[in-house]
């Protein structure tokens, strides 16, 4: 099985947008999330910091060309409809991982 390509994006909200962008997001359109997963998308989850209004969102990616698939979702029409809703995020570079197991001492 392929490693998955673990993501980490971040953006910061307006303080007056903060409700609505929850409220969209607890009902993501169907054909989103289609979109996300047929071009290999997959756990996907975001989180509300809120001090700085910060969201985090992380996902896995298991394709073999990420740019392509991050385009090709970008042109999916509805993707694109529900994005003119939200922010546009920015990826971040991953600094530390531990997916479990015993250390080495």
């Amino acid at each position: 099985m392929k490693q998955a390509k673990r993501i980490c994006q971040i953006i910061q909200l307006k303080p007056e947008f903060a409700e609505e962008y929850k409220r969209l997001h607890a009902k993501v359109w169907p054909s989103v999330l289609a979109a996300l997963g047929k071009h290999h998308v997959s756990d996907y989850s975001i989180s509300h910091y809120p001090p700085p209004q910060l969201l985090i969102g992380t996902f896995k990616y298991t394709g073999d060309d990420y740019e392509k698939d991050m385009e090709s979702i970008g042109e999916d029409e509805e993707t694109r409809k529900y994005w003119k809703e939200i922010p546009w995020w920015t990826d971040i570079d991953e600094v530390f991982r531990f997916e479990g197991g015993s250390a080495m001492l």
